[in-house]
């Protein structure tokens, strides 16, 4: 097996519905731009509060991606 290197950012997705759907909105928008995505990790969730009830649930996801060079 040859030497790989692996690039990791951060995106926050969010939903109205659950933590899940703000994790999977995050996946499936860098799916859309970003070729070879390995690994989702989620590094923390939290809540959008608005007159006391949840706005919106959103998951920070950090999301790794073979790196084929540049910046």
């Amino acid at each position: 097996m040859g030497t790989s290197v692996y690039k990791i950012i951060e995106l926050v997705g969010t939903s109205s519905e659950s933590w899940e759907k703000a994790a999977k909105a995050a996946v499936e928008r860098a799916s859309k731009s970003i070729r070879d995505l390995r690994i989702a990790e989620v590094a923390q969730l939290d809540m959008q509060i608005e007159d006391g009830k949840i706005k919106a649930y959103r998951a920070k996801v950090k999301i790794s991606f073979k790196y084929h060079g540049g910046d």
